[in-house]
């Protein structure tokens, strides 16, 4: 199965000077976890819910800080060509849960764990890749 067939295709996007507290209030609307952060068309980076709680919340950044700076920059992106296969094998080998797909740098849509695994045909393709993901840290022992 192609990844096109699973991808989300409609996705909404930020740009580097956004402030933080404009994507925080995007993620809530869209119910999200991550924001595509482009310049013009081409995909810079990745503004994931976790970015916005370790490096600017925990760090006490002001709601005003451009995304920029805490967004995850270069991210790993997935291609057209791909297949849903190879996308969830890549997202298990890098240890990510969402798939940029672009095309020329261009961003065309992106994948999740959860858009696989709701197609039949890779349930077991989402379930590993999410098993090598979700490797749960140790807690401290004092």
């Amino acid at each position: 199965m192609k990844i096109k067939e699973v991808m989300t295709t409609d996705v909404e996007t930020c740009s580097p000077d956004t402030p933080i507290s404009e994507v925080a209030k995007k993620m809530k609307e869209l119910d999200v976890g991550v924001i595509p952060v482009c310049y013009g068309d081409q995909l810079t980076g990745l503004a994931t819910d976790r970015d916005l709680v370790v490096k600017a919340l925990a760090d006490g950044l002001p709601l005003d800080t451009p995304v920029s700076e805490v967004m995850t920059e270069d991210p790993v992106r997935g291609t057209l060509e791909m297949s849903a296969e190879e996308a969830a094998a890549l997202m298990a080998e890098v240890q990510i849960r969402r798939l940029p797909i672009v095309e020329q740098g261009r961003l065309i849509g992106i994948v999740s764990l959860g858009d696989l695994a709701v197609t039949y045909e890779l349930a077991d393709d989402a379930g590993e890749a999410l098993e090598e993901i979700s490797n749960p840290s140790e807690p401290k022992k004092y």
